[in-house]
């Protein structure tokens, strides 16, 4: 049920039997030794195995998010907030004029969180209209299995490094990065945090298990598939006329 699969005829049947769909947000950014890519292949691949066994259609990943932190780090390209929000509210008009009205977007960057709070300005807007914002990554249930497997997690760490984000050829080290003080991070400039972390992991193992991996994932699958099943309100009557 990709988009990218679909023609707009088969959309338009979707709809006179459903109502929902899922966006993907990510972004282009450095992680350390894994893609510059992580952050749009977790959320997309979520997505898609999560929104597949129902039938959902499932839109192209926004690849690019808020990340001037990490402008140091080539490869690595940031939209301003205003920018950001302005393209996430025309793609939610969209959704909504074609007949969508049950929207989760699985967001795959913490720097993306102005859209959760936008998110919900726009759907007080939009009466019968619901917007879930999953950041699948610190959801309570996969969160916790973090903390389980090895609570040393942060970005560009192990927790981000899936067989499906590592690059083939490139080595890791084997060791156990400390954790950096992300509140001073915050107040550095893009130079300055690339000369203060250096090769981008904030802190913990480079790699665990695929045993540990894959445990994890069929956590954050399970997670994201109970909200697109049944994390929605019902609409009153009223909202129903809309």
């Amino acid at each position: 049920m990709k988009i990218e699969a679909m023609n707009w005829m088969q959309v338009e049947a979707y709809l006179r039997e459903d109502d929902r769909c899922v966006l993907p947000l990510g972004s282009t950014e450095q992680h350390g030794f894994m893609s510059l890519a992580v952050d749009n292949i977790l959320p997309e691949r979520l997505a898609q195995e999560v929104a597949a066994p129902l039938g959902v259609p499932v839109f192209p990943t926004l690849n690019y998010g808020i990340t001037p932190y990490f402008r140091a780090y080539p490869g690595s390209v940031t939209l301003r907030v205003q920018t950001y929000l302005s393209v996430v509210r025309d793609v939610l008009d969209s959704l909504y004029e074609q007949g969508f009205r049950r929207i989760l977007i699985v967001n795959g960057h913490g720097g993306n969180s102005p859209a959760q709070g936008f998110s919900g300005e726009w759907s007080a807007d939009h009466p019968g209209t619901q917007v879930l914002f999953h950041n699948w990554w610190n959801a309570p249930r996969t969160w916790q299995e973090v903390q389980r497997i090895d609570p040393v997690a942060s970005h560009a760490s192990w927790m981000e490094n899936f067989p499906w984000t590592r690059l083939p050829g490139v080595t890791l080290p084997e060791i156990q990065k400390p954790m950096a003080d992300l509140d001073r991070l915050r107040l550095l400039s893009p130079a300055q945090l690339r000369q203060t972390l250096g090769d981008g992991n904030y802190g913990g193992l480079y790699q665990r298990s695929d045993e540990d991996m894959l445990a994890l994932w069929a956590v954050a699958v399970q997670e994201t598939s109970g909200l697109l099943q049944n994390g929605w309100v019902p609409a009153s009557r009223s909202e129903q006329q809309t």
